[in-house]
């Protein structure tokens, strides 16, 4: 039987007099006013269409900066020829004289959404129910979806339900100003890479970033070395998926770049007195390090979908790091490129509904080989067009030594922003420090070895 929220009224969670309240208090203080609309930003909560109506009535003039009262609201709601359906004049009056006080607001409104979240539940548990029930999908992709349904409500953030325009223009124009306050900012999770975070202001929420290049470029640590600053130098919380190597290997690789040894001093153990110092320092500062690492061999889809949802939950990672495209299983199909599609989908729908940005690394085809000049372009990309179309930044890793061996190039690293949905494009410097596996700001690089000479 199809799911009905009026089979029985009194079992579906409701807060009248909370709502009421919430409506009354709105209409007799501004203060009020602003505190409602922020915890509840949409009329989804309210149980009583009446109430849903009154509430968007108000919405709207907040929008106008019109004051909010008996008289405006009525007048508000006539525009859509709602006044009658929500209770006349007669109706508002009775919500004013309700409200003894103001003052408890958030409470009542903190219940209204509690409810409406309960409501969402129930709805959501039915849905998936009737799914299991139905046994027309997998079982995999019913658990991601029932996962998916109860993360959205414990975020309080439910993708289905809209915002009203004003309190989204409200945080628009709140971080216009911090920008404005600050030039030249890093507004997003900053690379530690100056000339990259100058053009892309850091990694934005939501954003899905591709770092592709052919094999030995140093894709793997182009990414350690963007894990490793945002965790240690803006303790941004990261979440690192290696499908391609052990915890134990990006350990290693961590620790010999933080210590600045050789790695193949570091693989072999066969250390100086003074270099084991550095490592116990190194070791120090990365235990502390809000970094996560899930080294999962042949990780599908879902499973990263899962194990990122608890991550954000229980840590709050403002990044995630998948290493590398490839190496990820999509839906059963013969079809590679449409596998590929799905997965790149699946994690720039991941990004939006953590709302922070996911770096995934990827391979580039053979055809930058049989090219003269080798600097990669989009058409590179392996199954290119769903990549493209899906990342919002793509950046592409470009070392001319790999190619020529010339020595006076050995540590010069591109990095070709090659496309950027919300910002330009630009290549930039880097400097890949071979023995250390790691990359540093192009200038700085060549300063201290200027110095040291």
């Amino acid at each position: 039987m199809a799911y009905n929220k009026n089979n029985d009224i009194n079992l579906q969670p409701q807060a009248i007099e909370a709502e009421e309240a919430v409506l009354g208090s709105m209409m007799i203080d501004e203060d009020a006013t602003n505190k409602a609309i922020t915890l509840l930003r949409s009329s989804h909560y309210f149980y009583k269409d009446s109430h849903k109506k009154i509430f968007d009535a108000m919405l709207s003039l907040s929008s106008k900066n019109s004051p909010i009262d008996t008289v405006s609201v009525s007048d508000e709601l006539k525009k859509t020829k709602s006044l009658k359906s929500a209770g006349g004049l007669y109706y508002l009056t009775g919500l004013v004289d309700k409200v003894p006080t103001s003052a408890n607001v958030e409470v009542y409104a903190s219940i209204v959404k509690e409810k409406g979240i309960l409501r969402d539940l129930i709805s959501a548990s039915h849905q998936i129910s009737k799914k299991a029930f139905d046994a027309g999908d997998a079982v995999g992709s019913i658990l991601d979806e029932a996962e998916q349904s109860i993360f959205n409500l414990t975020e309080q953030k439910d993708t289905k339900i809209y915002s009203h325009i004003e309190p989204i223009l409200a945080d628009t124009v709140k971080r216009l100003e911090s920008i404005a306050a600050n030039p030249g900012s890093v507004v997003g999770v900053p690379s530690g890479i100056i000339d990259l975070d100058k053009v892309t202001s850091g990694f934005q929420k939501s954003d899905l970033i591709i770092i592709a290049g052919r094999p030995s470029m140093g894709k793997t640590s182009l990414a350690l070395t963007i894990a490793r600053n945002a965790a240690l130098e803006n303790n941004s919380p990261v979440a690192i998926f290696s499908l391609e190597m052990s915890s134990d290997q990006l350990g290693t690789r961590l620790l010999a770049s933080e210590a600045k040894i050789d790695q193949s001093e570091a693989r072999s153990g066969r250390l100086a007195t003074s270099k084991w110092k550095n490592i116990n320092i190194a070791s120090g500062k990365l235990a502390q390090a809000p970094l996560y690492i899930d080294d999962t061999p042949a990780l599908s889809i879902l499973d990263l979908r899962s194990r990122a949802r608890r991550l954000k939950r229980e840590k709050d990672i403002e990044l995630i790091v998948v290493d590398y495209l490839q190496l990820m299983q999509g839906p059963k199909t013969e079809n590679r490129q449409y596998e590929i599609s799905s997965i790149t989908q699946s994690l720039k729908a991941l990004a939006k509904e953590l709302d922070i940005p996911i770096i995934a690394l990827s391979q580039l085809s053979r055809a930058v080989e049989s090219r003269t000049d080798k600097r990669p372009q989009l058409s590179d990309l392996r199954e290119s067009g769903a990549i493209e179309q899906d990342a919002d930044v793509v950046i592409f890793l470009y070392r001319p030594y790999v190619y020529n061996q010339k020595d006076e190039e050995k540590g010069l690293a591109f990095l070709i922003v090659a496309k950027q949905r919300n910002g330009p494009t630009k290549t930039v410097r880097a400097t890949f420090v071979d023995a250390y596996t790691r990359f540093e700001n192009y200038s700085d690089f060549f300063e201290s070895n200027d110095m040291s000479q």
